[in-house]
């Protein structure tokens, strides 16, 4: 007689393949993205990502309320300011967009984990993420910009930072900023892996926040590049970060099993924002399913060994996840 496994057998009624499977997405894994624009009376569509918007202050509380009402437990808070100097003055200035954004939201919703997106590039004229001389983005001088960032973020209220700069040494300086500024107990939530990848363009319309000249790849990793993540987590893992995020997360799935392979702390994948669009694109024309794609893609950042996923699909994940 023929003998052979009948896998078939675990798989024949939607309830017991639901007993038996292995990865559950659930609410609590994601991280709803908010770009909060200077102003009144705003609510911009980002013309590149349906369905995602600049948000003023006073619009900010219905926006929040709807988050909570969805079951969504954190936000990670981007700004986008009137003015913009080359230092970035205003990423660091206590009545900054950002740090007025925390405020108002932990005033709807103290228990909301609010996570502060801690760079430059979005208050620069230059749109790089460091201060440059020469046409040279210089890597010291910009750590302590990046600190007096974190702290002012603290202050207003952040319970998480996050760095998304890429310099060398930027989560120690970032830690020492905070310990000494009394926020010893505030996390930093790395942007440990970050790759000079092609899928960020839609996210720069929305943040305003494009390069004026050249590129990023001076301090982004290249993507071809495997082993360097390695590295790069381990030097922010060395310097004090709590979460390590790869981003993008959808082309370096790999790359998220090797870090939690390599690393006892939470991985948190960047569902980014041309990933975002093309599903939009896809969906918009008919061509995909876009709940299925969207769930099953999720899914599989979690299968890699992601334990957070922050995604522009959050909301919509979480109605689809109470349905």
């Amino acid at each position: 007689m023929l003998e052979f496994k009948r896998h078939r057998r675990l798989r024949s009624s939607a309830n017991l393949r639901s007993m038996v499977r292995e990865t559950v997405l659930q609410k609590e894994d994601l991280i709803y993205p908010i770009f909060v624009k200077e102003g009144e009376n705003i609510k911009n569509e980002v013309p590149s990502m349906p369905g995602v918007f600049q948000i003023s202050l006073d619009l900010l509380e219905e926006e929040i309320k709807t988050v909570t009402d969805l079951g969504i437990v954190s936000v990670i808070v981007f700004g986008v300011p009137k003015d913009k100097d080359d230092v970035g003055t205003s990423a660091y200035c206590d009545h900054g967009i950002v740090q007025q954004a925390i405020q108002k939201i932990k005033m709807v919703n103290e228990e909301l984990v609010v996570i502060a997106d801690t760079c430059l590039c979005q208050f620069t004229n230059h749109g790089h993420c460091g201060v440059i001389e020469e046409g040279v983005i210089l890597n010291d001088p910009t750590l302590e910009l990046l600190a007096k960032t974190a702290v002012s973020q603290a202050k207003a209220g952040a319970d998480i930072i996050a760095p998304s700069n890429m310099m060398d040494g930027f989560v120690a300086a970032i830690r020492q900023g905070l310990d000494e500024a009394g926020f010893a107990n505030i996390p930093i939530m790395s942007y440990a892996v970050k790759y000079s990848s092609a899928f960020y363009g839609p996210f720069r319309d929305a943040a305003h926040s494009a390069p004026s000249f050249g590129d990023r790849k001076t301090y982004q990793m290249d993507p071809a590049n495997r082993l360097e993540s390695l590295r790069e987590a381990e030097s922010d893992v060395l310097e004090g970060a709590d979460f390590l995020i790869v981003k993008p997360a959808l082309s370096y799935l790999d790359v998220i099993r090797e870090v939690k392979d390599n690393f006892a702390y939470p991985v948190v994948a960047y569902n980014v924002s041309g990933e975002y669009s093309m599903i939009k694109g896809a969906s918009l024309n008919g061509w995909i399913d876009e709940r299925a794609v969207v769930m099953e893609k999720l899914t599989s950042m979690k299968r890699a060994g992601a334990d957070l996923i922050i995604t522009y699909f959050a909301k919509d994940v979480a109605k689809w996840l109470s349905e």
